[in-house]
């Protein structure tokens, strides 16, 4: 087969791109869809201009690995209509797919609103936005493109002449993945499975198993010539501060993404251990870690440990967070006040006095110092002593008004009802994405805002610095009691009476209680 005819296919399908369809999003909307350079180059040339002896495409998959904003999305929604519409493949079922609907639907939504700017596109098709579907009513009827995810129930019997892949890493397991290609090829001649995703952090998913395929196939390592790698990220050994390498990661900057972002992000994330990884993973394309240390020390030990004399909290309200994680270990009680737009923090820490001096060889923590010095309480034996807790929690209802008490229900089934006899609020505080995201970073924006008031707590200060999170697909983080080095009992605690204070702000006049 010639390469002029591959040539000509390939500009058939970069010159149908503007032809039929526009942009929908941002500053661009509404203009044609010119392709990018890169979009040209590195994808839709290879992709619909390299031929087989019988002139089929040689490249059955296609993965694209960039950061984000690059225009990947738009891409993989104008390859799914222009195979829905100009390919002329009889009864071609066009499948978008991603880790839930909601994601599922971005390509989807796009090439849904691209179809009906465009008349001759509107006429020859049907468009059902609650099932997420376009049908082809033209002379390929029988013809659809729609939405799955991995909470689809049905994920057999599909023949799919082109599945667009988004965000691949966030997929929660390779079983969408495999229905959707493995074996579903035998009766197309000209199967497309086209992947978009950025870089993930998960090194035991299906996206990095793709990931490392497509680096094989591009450094000569491994021989697939059906399987087409396009990415763009910084190598390890990059400085991930130098204009040059963002250039290098991003092909689409100067075009629709913006320098004067990626300078702010930057400065950002030069303050901040968290936002450096996301800089990494977003902006830079490079695979991180899912954990990273999440409270920058220099503004915990800053004006956030500026001295108050815990007296000016007596009589007031507060909400307080118990962790009782394990009864061999540290526990935890923190007391949260809100006075005059600060955050003031009043920690109380238990250990079994049986197993210090063990602990401290083995931690390498100056435990024994603590208790000395007053920050923890060692209770007899070689568990924690609950009735210390509890007895201690009968003496601060006294002085404070506690609002409420959240509690992780792991190893509190034997305190909790005593607590609740006492006539305290409680309420359970799950530790997962959903209940434990919005409160951490709560914590870190009033760290670096320097509202937040710890009174240089030793033990407290300790267990910041371990604080290491987990990041979610969804930017979601939640503290990784696994991951962070030592014990993190106290943010934890902090963390959990946090949520319920910001759910409770202080009312414009408070009643003190005479103490």
């Amino acid at each position: 087969m010639t390469k002029g005819l591959g040539e000509e296919l390939a500009q058939k399908v970069i010159d149908w791109f503007p032809k039929y369809l526009q942009h929908t999003k941002g500053r661009w909307n509404g203009k044609p869809f010119e392709l990018l350079p890169w979009q040209k180059k590195d994808v839709i040339e290879p992709l619909f201009g390299t031929l087989k002896d019988d002139g089929t495409r040689q490249y059955k998959t296609v993965y694209v690995e960039v950061p984000k904003k690059n225009g990947k999305s738009p891409l993989a929604a104008g390859i799914g209509l222009y195979l829905l519409f100009a390919e002329r493949e009889p009864g071609a079922e066009i499948y978008s797919a991603a880790c839930d609907r909601e994601q599922a639907s971005i390509v989807f939504n796009q090439a849904a609103e691209m179809v009906q700017r465009n008349k001759k596109l509107d006429s020859r098709c049907k468009v059902l936005d609650s099932t997420k579907r376009i049908i082809h009513t033209g002379n390929s009827k029988g013809s659809f493109y729609r939405v799955l995810s991995s909470d689809t129930k049905a994920k057999h019997g599909f023949n799919p002449h082109a599945v667009l892949f988004d965000e691949l890493h966030a997929q929660p397991n390779r079983n969408l993945f495999d229905v959707l290609t493995v074996g579903t090829g035998a009766a197309r001649r000209q199967q497309i499975i086209f992947i978009i995703t950025t870089a993930g952090w998960d090194r035991n998913s299906i996206c990095w198993e793709l990931h490392e395929r497509a680096r094989k196939v591009k450094e000569g390592i491994t021989d697939d010539p059906t399987f087409l790698p396009v990415i763009y990220a910084a190598d390890d050994d990059d400085e991930w501060t130098n204009e040059e390498v963002w250039k290098k990661c991003n092909p689409s900057l100067g075009y629709i993404l913006n320098i004067e972002e990626f300078r702010t992000h930057c400065k950002l994330a030069q303050e901040l251990p968290t936002e450096e990884n996301n800089f990494r993973r977003f902006r830079l394309n490079q695979w991180t870690r899912q954990e990273t240390r999440y409270i920058p020390m220099n503004k915990w030990r800053g004006k956030c440990a500026e001295p108050f004399d815990s007296d000016m909290l007596l009589g007031r309200p507060c909400y307080g967070g118990l962790d009782l994680a394990s009864i061999q270990d540290l526990a935890a009680l923190v007391l949260l006040f809100e006075v005059d737009g600060l955050t003031y923090c009043l920690p109380k820490f238990w250990i079994p006095e049986g197993n210090i001096e063990q602990r401290c060889r083995r931690d390498n923590v100056p435990y024994d110092t603590w208790v000395r010095q007053g920050y923890i309480t060692a209770t007899p034996g070689n568990t924690i002593d609950y009735d210390y807790i509890e007895n201690e929690l009968e003496k601060l209802g006294k002085i404070y008004q506690i609002q409420e008490i959240a509690y992780d229900r792991w190893g509190s089934a034997q305190i909790i009802p005593h607590i609740e006899m006492m006539g305290f609020t409680i309420m359970t505080f799950g530790q997962g994405w959903k209940s434990m995201s919005n409160p951490t970073k709560a914590l870190l924006r009033e760290i670096l805002n320097g509202t937040f008031r710890h009174n240089s707590n030793p033990v407290l200060t300790w267990n910041a610095d371990n604080l290491m999170v987990m990041t979610d697909a969804a930017a979601n983080v939640k503290p990784d009691k696994e991951k962070s080095t030592e014990k993190i009992d106290g943010l934890v605690a902090t963390i959990m009476a946090l949520d319920r204070l910001q759910l409770h702000p202080e009312p414009a006049k408070v009643e003190i209680w005479a103490v």
